[in-house]
């Protein structure tokens, strides 16, 4: 995308401001954002579903709305017109009751159903989990290796975290390339017609309530088990509250995996010296720098556009904007974390960045409780990649490549590689 102010002088903006959410935005929505911030840092806006919302861009107004409990998750405070019913959220997930789940509800539901998922997901059982994430990644990397080319997306960074986070959840291994068939609707579909996202989402809804009967009688060391012993110990999880869970943990936990894999990828190569600088580290046997690359790579080109939906629940001001009661509030996360006022050079991607708190797992008490396992994949799947594939590169022209479409998630439709061919 050009810069929005190229064609005016530098003192007199465009009135109305860049285009948002064509193609050519989502190619590089960056120059958009920077103009934002500047000129319209609350900026109301139509959404291409129609939807009227208050898009919040810079850091501190930002990270102010994270955390503001005016601002509801519960789409029931939605001021919603007729045509824009059902055009908020998840698709699917409303007719598919599982509107209760963490992205959707409330204190203190929320923190009721976050102290029973977060026994589940402890930091320990994470740990626990790298040699299976280990595992995986080699796996997926072996079945690639020896041709000297792949897609990185669908043939990488798409099958490691559906795998893994089925694993976690205690999907059998007979039914995970159910799963990965499902995901693979939403990725595809994810910046077209809701329909066929919708479909998969009613696929998984129902397997995911069949399974959670079957694991009572056959309970096990996994997530969906937790859960299960969660409901039964009088801890007040329904079993539509738990198969809400399961779904949302699945849901949350693969495509901004997929896209941070990919989009880190991705920038690796548009900033070749930044990608010597880890693989030097790499061969090193350092991982300082590759526990601080990954945040960065988060905050220079993140796998979240944008926070999922807000909804006020009173008039209130932010950024100086009056917002009233009803309006949706869209966090842009990737433009806060390029806010030149929060961040030193942020255009530029530096892996040894410390003053790094990038919003990408958001803020406040919905900050992203897959992070931990998030982390996990993305720091094994770049090592993994560059120091098995070390001369890995573009197969195409950089420009050439297409980003879905889509409101929340930014990530590319495929990633095709090339690298001298290995024997495995």
């Amino acid at each position: 995308m050009h810069e929005q102010t190229s064609a005016n002088p530098a003192d007199t903006p465009p009135a109305e401001g860049p285009t948002l959410f064509d193609w050519e935005f989502a190619t590089d929505p960056y120059p958009a954002y920077a103009w934002l911030r500047e000129h319209s840092p609350v900026h109301r806006t139509k959404l291409p579903s129609g939807v009227e919302a208050w898009l919040v861009t810079r850091y501190a107004d930002a990270r102010q709305a994270l955390a503001d409990q005016r601002l509801s998750k519960n789409p029931a405070h939605h001021a919603e017109p007729a045509h824009a019913k059902g055009k908020t959220g998840i698709p699917g997930e409303r007719k598919a009751e599982l509107m209760t789940h963490l992205l959707n509800i409330d204190p203190p539901d929320h923190t009721r159903l976050r102290r029973l998922v977060s026994k589940a997901f402890t930091p320990r059982r994470v740990a626990e989990f790298a040699p299976r994430v280990q595992a995986l990644t080699d796996h997926l990397i072996d079945a690639f290796a020896a041709r000297g080319e792949a897609d990185l997306i669908h043939e990488f960074a798409f099958p490691l975290p559906i795998y893994a986070i089925c694993e976690m959840l205690g999907v059998p291994r007979e039914d995970q390339d159910d799963f990965r068939d499902w995901a693979g609707m939403m990725i595809r579909h994810g910046g077209g017609p809701r329909g066929g996202v919708a479909r998969s989402v009613k696929q998984m809804r129902t397997y995911l309530g069949e399974l959670i009967h079957r694991k009572r009688d056959d309970l096990g060391d996994d997530l969906i088990s937790d859960l299960i012993r969660a409901s039964d110990h009088g801890d007040h999880l329904t079993e539509g509250e738990a198969t809400a869970m399961a779904f949302i943990l699945l849901f949350a936990g693969f495509e901004t995996t997929v896209n941070l894999i990919g989009n880190g990828v991705h920038s690796l190569f548009v900033n070749p010296d930044q990608r010597e600088r880890l693989q030097a580290s790499l061969a090193a046997g350092e991982s300082a720098l590759l526990a601080t690359g990954v945040e960065e790579l988060l905050r220079y080109d993140g796998p979240v556009e944008l926070a999922t939906w807000r909804f006020a629940t009173e008039p209130l001001t932010l950024g100086g904007m009056s917002v009233a009661a009803g309006d949706p509030v869209l966090v842009v996360l990737a433009a806060a974390d390029r806010d030149p006022e929060r961040f030193a050079d942020p255009d530029t991607l530096d892996l040894s960045r410390t003053d790094n708190q990038h919003l990408g797992y958001g803020h406040g008490i919905h900050y992203c409780l897959g992070a931990p396992l998030a982390r996990l994949e993305g720091q094994t799947a770049l090592a993994t990649l560059l120091t098995r594939l070390p001369d890995l590169e573009l197969a195409v022209p950089s420009q050439d490549l297409r980003w879905r479409g889509g409101l929340i998630m930014r990530g590319l439709r495929t990633l095709p590689v090339r690298f001298t061919a290995q024997n495995t």
